[in-house]
């Protein structure tokens, strides 16, 4: 029966002595379990030990503790080339006096594989990622997206088990860049080998992700599907990382499994929420998160819950949504709400120093222990 998993990190930890002598744990102790035909991400900023992590799989790095598996073997000092995985990096690392056939053609030559099986498999790799035709043109003649699909098919023509991509899409620019992530995502399901990926971008991360691997200081603060991750984020950490979110302090006043009631000093009221774990209690200090864009706008009755009196303090339109600072009591709370009609008529919109009302769903709610 073939193994479920692609590749297993147990309990990993690896450690580097910084300049000052110091010893600093880049990974700490991880363990993660990623699917065969999964796209799954790591996400965090510099410094996480997402990238130490990615090298450990590919074998540039051994872990000082806890093992790396790849389908089903411990991995040890297994050198790179004997793992069945593959690497594709940032700056695509592409052999410039070389054509684009010779670049996606090395690996095969060192493998000693026959000219027709050569020929055959480039040709197959080139057209997968829409280079067909361009095989005898050099990288300095091509575009930074048409490189980056040239470092993939160079990585692809091997037929990994597992993929292993480090930021490859971080020297495009932005529009290349999303439509990259698109092409990679239906390039990922049409294969079904598994994409390990590396990125500090949040929406990059989303946009492509089966899962993902939310990391700081070498720890995994949270994993889980990108809804899971956005929607009901384990923490204050992650819910600033992933998107944008108000933080309001308060006291839980009353608590049932599904709902509490929180008392806001800070608006003079009590709002009800949504515990996101288990473990809170009647009386304890929390944070109660709420996305910008779960904050609702409108004519409201004095009946709803929830309901919020404020003033826009600002206002910031950017095209699909425009975005409101609005005070509320002490607090200002950022409020994105999305452009459904097209107008431009500047009266049409709020201003600043317009009262309104705002209405906080429970579910848009989530009540967070305190960090």
């Amino acid at each position: 029966m073939p193994n479920e998993f692609a590749v297993e990190l147990s309990n990993v930890v690896k450690q580097f002595v910084t300049p000052e002598g110091a010893e600093l744990a880049a990974v700490d102790h991880v363990s993660m379990q990623i699917r065969n035909g999964e796209f799954f991400s790591m996400l965090g900023s510099s410094g996480c030990g997402k990238t130490t992590s990615l090298r450990m799989i590919a074998g540039f790095e051994w872990p000082d503790q806890g093992e790396v598996i790849i389908e089903g073997k411990v991995m040890g000092h297994t050198p790179p080339y004997q793992r069945h995985v593959n690497m594709v990096f940032q700056n695509y690392a592409l052999f410039q006096h070389m054509t684009v056939f010779e670049n996606v053609a090395f690996g095969l030559e060192m493998q000693r594989a026959g000219r027709k099986e050569i020929h055959e498999r480039v040709g197959r790799s080139l057209e997968m990622v829409q280079l067909k035709g361009m095989d005898r043109r050099r990288p300095r003649q091509l575009s930074g997206g048409q490189q980056q699909r040239v470092a993939l098919a160079r990585a692809l023509v091997n037929l990994p088990a597992v993929l292993l991509l480090d930021e490859p899409l971080g020297a495009l620019d932005l529009k290349l860049r999303k439509e990259m992530q698109l092409e990679l995502k239906a390039l990922q399901q049409q294969l079904g080998i598994t994409f390990i990926y590396v990125t500090h971008d949040q929406e990059e991360a989303l946009t492509m992700s089966d899962r993902i691997a939310v990391m700081s200081l070498g720890k995994v603060r949270q994993m889980g599907t990108p809804q899971e991750i956005y929607e009901r984020p384990s923490s204050r950490f992650v819910a600033e990382f992933i998107g944008e979110s108000n933080f309001i302090e308060g006291k839980i006043v009353q608590l049932s499994k599904e709902t509490a009631r929180i008392h806001i000093p800070a608006l003079n009221m009590e709002l009800s929420a949504t515990p996101i774990r288990a473990d809170f209690a009647a009386g304890e200090e929390v944070i109660v998160s709420v996305r910008p864009e779960k904050v609702q706008l409108m004519n409201l009755t004095d009946e709803m819950t929830n309901r919020i009196d404020g003033k826009v303090e600002k206002t910031v339109y950017i095209g699909s949504d425009t975005h409101l600072v609005i005070r509320a009591g002490s607090l200002n709370l950022k409020v994105w709400e999305q452009n459904r009609v097209s107008r431009i008529d500047p009266h049409s919109f709020y201003s600043s120093g317009q009262n309104i009302q705002m209405v906080i769903l429970p579910e848009n709610a989530l009540i967070m222990k305190r960090e």
